[in-house]
């Protein structure tokens, strides 16, 4: 691997579960910061019920805010029909709709059982790839849940079946939602998905409660990951799973993957001023580690 897709979810994980809600202009803010750093897939936006979710409100503001380019594709997350109606009439390029692999967080995230939630992404992957728009189910829980304990991959695998045969997406992501994965469940997660799902490209999700986000980020890749999620200065976390805590973090992984010799073409030194401009937005100290201790070699 000598190449992969920084997805920027900050805009949208990093911030729904903040006690600060930002204003519209800051979101915009720090989408044009990220676009400014050469990151090229944004999660910009959510359609969820801001009634739920409060740090989501204003999506569609946002999307008529944000600069367009040609060659930046911003993401909105669905998790229903009025979801994705919202996100194709706010001209997101990319859907990515969330299918939780457990019954308990499914219920408490969606307000659907597991199987509803894999009837409503295949219909919204049909319907937005109609719509033209480039279509991601991420699989939430993939590696544990705060509720029911312990994921099989086999269970991960037959969901992956399931969506595959109802309407293949683009793209397959499947995510850490609550940090307790490690890279022996990536590499499983990873063939499984391989054999239920051959050649569509997969797209991983790390958060970092565990300190194992960036060890199962280069397991991601060294089998065969097109793009990695990560959060501008690690903050984010889900508002329904108890303890969260921050995704990976972009800067952080920048970092990793250049002395690595993997190719982002995302500036590490303009992530870490963007982290350290969110964490003033936010009044937190930023969670990554480094715009603490900076490149190497010092520059």
């Amino acid at each position: 691997m000598s190449s992969v897709h920084l997805v920027e979810v900050g805009p949208r994980d990093g911030l729904q579960n903040e006690n600060k809600t930002l204003r519209v202009e800051e979101k915009v803010e720090l989408i044009t910061r990220a676009v400014d750093a050469g990151v090229r897939r944004i999660e910009a936006v959510s359609f969820v019920n801001p009634k739920r979710v409060p740090q989501m409100a204003g999506a569609e503001e946002v999307m008529a805010a944000v600069p367009r380019r040609a060659d930046v594709s911003y993401i909105g997350l669905v998790l229903n029909r009025r979801g994705l109606d919202r996100a194709l009439q706010s001209g997101v390029d990319e859907v990515n709709v969330v299918v939780v692999s457990t019954e308990e967080f499914s219920q408490r995230n969606q307000g659907c059982s597991v199987a509803e939630g894999i009837s409503a992404a295949v219909d919204i992957v049909r319907d937005a790839r109609a719509a033209g728009a480039f279509t991601t189910v991420t699989i939430a829980t993939s590696f544990g849940c705060p509720f029911s304990g312990e994921v099989k991959a086999s269970w991960i695998g037959e969901i992956i079946a399931q969506l595959v045969a109802g309407s293949a997406p683009d793209e397959i992501a499947l995510a850490d939602t609550i940090g307790v994965g490690v890279p022996a469940q990536v590499r499983a997660l990873a063939a499984l998905a391989s054999e239920e799902a051959p050649g569509v490209p997969q797209r991983w999700h790390f958060h970092n409660t565990r300190n194992t986000g960036y060890a199962n980020a280069l397991t991601a890749l060294d089998v065969g990951a097109t793009a990695l999620d990560a959060s501008i200065g690690g903050f984010g976390g889900c508002p329904f799973a108890p303890a969260a805590t921050g995704n990976i973090a972009s800067e952080d992984l920048i970092y990793m993957l250049g002395r690595s010799g993997i190719e982002t073409g995302v500036d590490m030194d303009v992530l870490i001023k963007a982290a350290d401009w969110l964490g003033v937005a936010l009044a937190k100290d930023v969670p990554g580690q480094l715009g603490r201790a900076g490149g190497f070699p010092s520059r």
